[in-house]
């Protein structure tokens, strides 16, 4: 060891070894001084910030919204720490796409399992106003699937409980909690505002088709969740038109209800096409003399679908009308559903829309547009086979031409036909039609001077998308 340090000895007698190491120390321990001062002064301005008071937002009653800027009432915060959390947003949907979010106005009706995971997403992905309406309690039975409420929050309103987690770690949002019940008269104060969206997250009947069809009469843009009770399978979680919900039974009771309202379509939903795998047991005859007891209000359903996780204090759900075993799994389908929303709304607002694909449990559809398209070519061309399988109809179909005629974008009917007659068919030359637009298509030779320049550019642009996913193919 003594030899190791007598060998050093030369080098550290050595003057400029020494300056050269006192300035590395001085670079580092300046270096290390800015850094934890920084860190200092960071932390400083995150404390500062949480201590600042929320928006005056009253929990009864709206505030009026747009009159002014949306965060004129909340005290102005480091726009720098604003920033540097809203980041990741900022890379993925641009300075443009996250300041369209920042100003915007979003109302949610309902604050349960559904409507307080899309407005905690929301909320963290840059929403600075944001209204919640909801009439009722956290309950411990609720904690299974509630965004954000804890045992601290039992009993207390669910609106209070998202304001008061939101200032945790957005404190510079416009938060209006408003405990109220939603009705058909009083759906102009509480959707005053002039929102870019609202979100039907309420789980009784009446009240949704009265939101509903307020939204679609006075042009207001709203997204709907259907029923996330009684599912499990994540991967049947869809996002469509009210027109094409498969499998749901709230949808179907809630379409047909609309339909006779005169709405048969125009409001994108939510919901699951999973075939509902728990069924209610009938109330007890003792039970069926107080029903209204266990309703929350009246009016409202007595008996409740097992949301995954809840056990019911009162009543048994089960698969097999035979046994009485509670249901206890997870509450996460509300939280997909909600999540899904706030995406949906994320990429709407900020310029990024998505384009949903309308369900995929659909077999029975593809193996009819295989049939036709193979009838259609052996009728017309003369041939015995096509390119593609089942498989590849259903590709071409949802993933090409998002379920859509490329002429219309209807989605009845459809059916597969070549774009240009005088070339083969193949993922390239395979446009999704109605069927009494393919049929007049068949008699078309040019169609590139035939249609409406949009179709054309359409039809070159997904056929281009086409071209570059077949790489990876």
């Amino acid at each position: 060891m003594n030899s190791f340090a007598n060998s050093f000895n030369p080098y550290l007698s050595n003057i400029k070894v020494q300056l050269a190491l006192t300035a590395i120390g001085a670079t580092l321990a300046t270096g290390i001084a800015i850094f934890s001062y920084q860190s200092f002064q960071r932390d400083a301005r995150g404390r500062a910030l949480k201590k600042e008071p929320l928006s005056n937002a009253k929990t009864r009653g709206i505030q009026d919204s747009r009159t002014s800027n949306n965060t004129a009432d909340v005290k102005q915060f480091d726009e720098t720490l604003i920033r540097e959390q809203l980041a990741r947003n900022i890379a993925f949907l641009g300075e443009e796409g996250v300041n369209k979010l920042r100003k915007s106005f979003i109302i949610i009706v309902g604050a349960g399992g559904v409507g307080s995971w899309a407005a905690l997403m929301l909320v963290r992905s840059g929403i600075q106003h944001i209204r919640i309406i909801d009439f009722d309690q956290v309950t411990l039975s609720s904690l299974n699937r509630h965004a954000v409420a804890t045992h601290a929050d039992v009993g207390s309103p669910k609106v209070v409980a998202l304001q008061k987690n939101f200032k945790e770690f957005a404190p510079w949002a416009k938060v209006e909690p408003v405990i109220e019940l939603f009705t058909k008269s009083s759906a102009p104060h509480l959707l005053k505002g002039n929102p870019d969206f609202i979100i039907d997250a309420i789980d009784n009947i009446d009240t949704k088709i009265d939101l509903l069809k307020y939204c679609h009469d006075n042009k207001l843009p709203i997204m709907s969740s259907m029923g996330a009770g009684a599912k499990a399978d994540p991967s049947r979680v869809q996002i469509s038109d009210i027109s094409q919900t498969i499998e749901d039974p709230l949808a179907r009771v809630v379409r047909r209800r609309l339909k006779k309202l005169g709405v048969e379509s125009g409001i994108t939903v939510v919901y699951s096409s999973e075939k509902p795998n728990v069924k209610l047991l009938p109330l007890k005859e003792s039970q069926l003399q107080n029903a209204s007891d266990y309703a929350t209000l009246p009016d409202f359903r007595s008996r409740i679908l097992p949301v995954l996780g809840n056990n019911s204090s009162v009543f048994h759900f089960t698969s097999d009308l035979t046994n009485n075993h509670h249901i206890n799994n997870p509450g996460t389908i509300p939280a997909i559903f909600g999540m899904s929303i706030a995406t949906y709304i994320i990429t709407n607002i900020s310029g990024h829309p998505i384009e949903p694909l309308a369900n995929k449990n659909r077999d029975a559809l593809y193996a009819r547009m295989h049939r036709d398209l193979l009838n259609r070519e052996r009728r017309t061309y003369g041939l015995e086979s096509i390119p593609f399988d089942f498989h590849e109809v259903g590709y071409i179909f949802d993933e090409i031409w998002r379920s859509k005629s490329a002429i219309s974008g209807s989605s009845e009917k459809p059916t597969l036909i070549r774009w240009k007659h005088d070339q083969s068919l193949t993922h390239q030359n395979c446009v999704v039609m109605t069927k009494s637009e393919a049929d007049a298509h068949e008699k078309i030779k040019d169609p590139e001077n035939s249609y409406p320049s949009e179709v054309v550019k359409l039809v070159k642009a997904r056929f281009q998308e086409e071209k570059m996913i077949s790489y990876f193919r």
